[in-house]
């Protein structure tokens, strides 16, 4: 039986409705207050079991009779107030469920970190596993803390556990709902104007998912995988989103000066902060780098091929209009 964590989320859903679908016994933690998702509202097949990851023992009863773990939970903010609450479930909690894992005797432990957690790339090239991560003053306490969770997870791996690292860039699908990337789309299709001048990497949830499986099921180990489908400009992207809700596309570059005007800011970058109207100094700061991923790595290991991401886009917005 595997035990995923994170289970009522966008990408934990998505990865057990896959694994129910390859014949998989799940385990699924949630906590006492989350919502079963509506993709797996009526699934029979999976063994919910109520605990926090920063209850060590209710994680040891979690974690009875299981061989694989799948720890996709984690708090997502790039708000400065919320640095605490993103150690502690983001490196607290990840501590815990591997030393449990090692007392356990589990067999597999695949972890979900982020880019966050990866390096810039020198000469604008394209970022990849072996850019490590450096701490600086701009440096955001979530980025912070999946760089820690990681190394923690490489420390566990160090001490014998068998483990594997996924980084996805920005997961987006018709299932995402109106939080994280969904807000995105969103605040698009209610209608905006500006576009900031960087740009990032994005993958559909599927792919993220399907790597996972195909990852914990090989026999690679101690290594991190960048799951990136494809490098967008927030001009292009937001314009491809835009036509696909029938909206007109954003015409107005929004310049580093304009994020003093709080309320361009908050129209969109929910999607950075994981909260609705959540500019900070960092988001504002990444709105214009040019961070760009490789997917090298990983389509050589698995043979993958990614799915397009205009095809997702199109796919989310046609679930936005008809839901």
């Amino acid at each position: 039986m595997v035990l995923v964590t994170g289970a009522t989320g966008f990408l934990g859903s998505e990865l057990i409705r896959q694994l129910l679908l390859k014949g998989e016994k799940v385990r699924a933690i949630k906590r006492e207050a989350s919502v079963v998702p509506k993709l797996l509202k009526n699934e029979k097949r999976i063994e919910w079991f109520t605990a926090d990851i920063l209850d060590y023992f209710a994680l040891k009863d979690a974690l009875e009779g299981i061989s694989k773990v799948y720890h996709c939970a984690a708090l997502i903010s790039f708000d400065p107030a919320d640095k605490q609450m993103l150690k502690k479930v983001n490196v607290e909690g990840t501590i815990n469920l591997l030393n449990v894992s090692m007392e356990m005797n589990i067999s597999r432990f695949l972890h979900v970190s982020s880019v966050a957690a990866l390096g810039e790339s020198k000469k604008e090239e394209l970022i990849t596993e072996r850019d490590h991560w450096e701490y600086s003053s701009n440096s955001s306490a979530y980025s912070i803390s999946k760089y820690e969770s990681e190394m923690e997870v490489f420390k566990a791996a160090a001490e014998g556990l068998n483990t594997v690292i996924v980084n996805p860039s920005i997961i987006i699908g018709k299932n995402a709902g109106n939080l994280g990337s969904g807000a995105l789309f969103e605040t698009i299709q209610k209608g905006l104007n500006y576009y900031p001048g960087g740009s990032f990497g994005y993958v559909d949830v599927e792919d993220v998912a399907k790597s996972m499986i195909l990852l914990m099921d090989s026999n690679i180990s101690d290594e991190r995988f960048i799951i990136n489908a494809e490098n967008w400009t927030y001009r292009d992207l937001f314009s491809e989103i835009a036509e696909n809700f029938g909206k007109k596309p954003p015409q107005i570059a929004l310049k580093p000066w304009m994020m003093n005007l709080a309320y361009l800011g908050t129209r969109f970058f929910s999607v950075f902060t994981g909260k609705k109207n959540g500019l900070t100094r960092e988001t504002a700061s990444s709105a214009f780098k040019k961070r760009n991923f490789s997917n090298d790595k990983v389509k050589k290991i698995l043979n993958l091929e990614f799915k397009p991401i205009k095809d997702t886009i199109r796919e989310t917005c046609h679930h936005f209009q008809t839901q």
